[in-house]
């Protein structure tokens, strides 16, 4: 394997396969920086398979990447060797951790848009893109769940929790805009019905919010200004760490295998 970065020529098809991928990637990677130091070993384990449930899908969008772009690719060569303009991850799964409620809180507004993402992405016409979701639908319904349940302890708890959580939100949803932008080549594939419109899950997604948040005593910020970039290339700084940490073994030592 070569040690520069990878050149790519991305078709519409592509670039949505890698939306979806590059979400689940970084998500993933994000999550398992929580192992060994969530609250409680339950939690621990339960952050550690969500990473784990995120890498997989990841695993199988880069694979069908790989397929579709030809060229001898694999799914490592996505991962790895691209640079991190080249990534199409919404920047909303690449802000740091923070604290646990401001984990809790990312993952609840990335979960309340990617199940239902999915469970219309079943119904896509592109056979593989349908049978990813359909595994990846079953893991997003659960991710949804666990993170909704924590949200409404912690804000449905003590002063401390609450005022955590409600900082978190606040900080974290002008990055929720982003998820719901079309672009010319995705709304290519909505139209030839490869990929769901997220602006018709829109509606559902404030719904699942408002439900979490009324229970967890917490209220759903107003719209206002959004962040966005990401599904363009256009990253914050903290992707640039990332990368250097996720990429550092095929970087330093290219075609490494074990």
């Amino acid at each position: 394997m070569p040690t520069t970065s990878l050149s790519l020529t991305e078709t519409p098809l592509l670039a949505g396969i890698l939306r979806r991928a590059d979400d689940a990637l970084i998500l993933g990677h994000r999550l398992s920086e929580w192992c060994g130091h969530a609250p409680m070993l339950e939690e621990d384990i339960a952050l550690a398979n969500i990473a784990l449930d995120c890498v997989g899908q990841a695993r199988s969008f880069y694979a069908y990447a790989a397929e579709v772009a030809g060229g001898g690719l694999t799914e490592d060569d996505f991962a790895y060797r691209r640079e991190a303009g080249q990534y199409r991850n919404c920047l909303l799964v690449e802000q740091p951790n923070g604290d646990f409620a401001g984990t809790i809180v990312r993952q609840v507004l990335f979960s309340a848009f990617n199940d239902p993402y999915y469970r219309a992405l079943t119904g896509s016409r592109d056979a593989t893109l349908a049978a990813i979701a359909a595994k990846a639908e079953k893991e997003t319904a659960y991710h949804l769940r666990h993170s909704g349940e924590w949200l409404i302890r912690l804000g449905d708890g003590t002063d401390e929790s609450h005022a955590r959580a409600r900082t978190a939100l606040d900080e974290l949803w002008p990055y929720t805009g982003e998820l719901f932008e079309v672009d010319a080549a995705e709304a290519a594939l909505i139209e030839a019905g490869t990929l769901p419109d997220p602006r018709s899950l829109r509606a559902g997604f404030d719904a699942t919010l408002d439900h979490i948040l009324s229970e967890a005593t917490l209220t759903r910020p107003a719209g206002g200004w959004m962040q966005s970039g990401g599904r363009a290339g256009r990253h914050s700084e903290h992707l640039g760490f990332i990368l250097a940490d996720l990429q550092y073994l095929q970087r330093a030592h290219p075609g490494a295998t074990w």
